[in-house]
This record gives structure tokens, sequence and C-alpha cells, in this order.
């Protein structure tokens, strides 16, 4: 009795897939991904920005826009040299 394996209808699009995760501009932008991913989940995990607590879509923004202020301070700050 002989096996079949029959190959996915999709093969096609994930070779390509393939192809284009060798490039380097991918593995730029893999950085990249990561560093965003890490800032939000910063903003959700220690900031407790999981739950949007103002109303409305302005609500939201400028919740948002604080959250990020206190994330630039953050970066900022550790920029700067200690006084001692």
């Amino acid at each position: 009795a002989t096996r079949k394996i029959s190959r996915s209808r999709y093969e096609h699009a994930r070779q390509k897939a393939r192809e284009i995760a060798k490039t380097d501009a991918y593995v730029t932008s893999g950085y990249a991904r990561k560093k965003v991913e890490m800032l939000f989940a910063h903003l959700k995990r220690i900031l407790g920005l999981d739950r949007l607590r103002l109303r409305g879509p302005n609500g939201a923004k400028d919740e948002f826009h604080i959250a990020a202020t206190v994330q630039n301070l953050r970066k900022l700050a550790k920029l700067r040299p200690s006084v001692a």
C-alpha cells in the first residue's frame, strides 16, 4: 500500500512567507516590532492601562497620551546622569 502525502493548497503562500522572513528588512522590522510590543506590555502591566477609565474616544486618547508621556519621562530620567 502506498502512502499519499498531500500538499496544502496554501503551500505557495507559506513559501513566499519563508522567503520574506529571510530578508534583512524583515529581521530589522522584527526588532522594531519587539520594541513596540514591549512598550505596550509595560503600559498595560506596569502603568495599568489594560482598561481605560475615561469615557469616549477623546477620553481614551487623553488617557493614552498621559501614559505615553509618563513612559517618555521615565526614558528621559534614565538618560540623565544621576545627581549625587
